[in-house]
């Protein structure tokens, strides 16, 4: 039992501390202002054209032309 007394102890004081502490700095890394174009990056993932076109008459779509995918020939 003197050992669930001592975890018990450190998680309401110690094991509190450091996951608040964890919590604040996610947040402060999240709301950074270099951050931005990142999450916009990411926000767009959904709505991209990234798949290749098994078609012979393959057109570049604006995201191909920007993120530099190669095409593949159909096989």
């Amino acid at each position: 039992m003197e050992h669930y007394s001592f975890l018990r102890g450190f998680a309401d004081s110690w094991g509190l501390l450091a996951m608040m502490l964890f919590f604040i700095g996610a947040i402060v890394l999240l709301f950074r202002p270099g951050a931005k174009e990142m999450h916009d990056n990411a926000a767009s993932i959904p709505l991209r054209d990234d798949t290749p076109d098994r078609f012979t008459n393959v057109q570049e779509t604006p995201a191909r032309k920007k993120n530099g995918l190669e095409l593949e020939d159909a096989k």
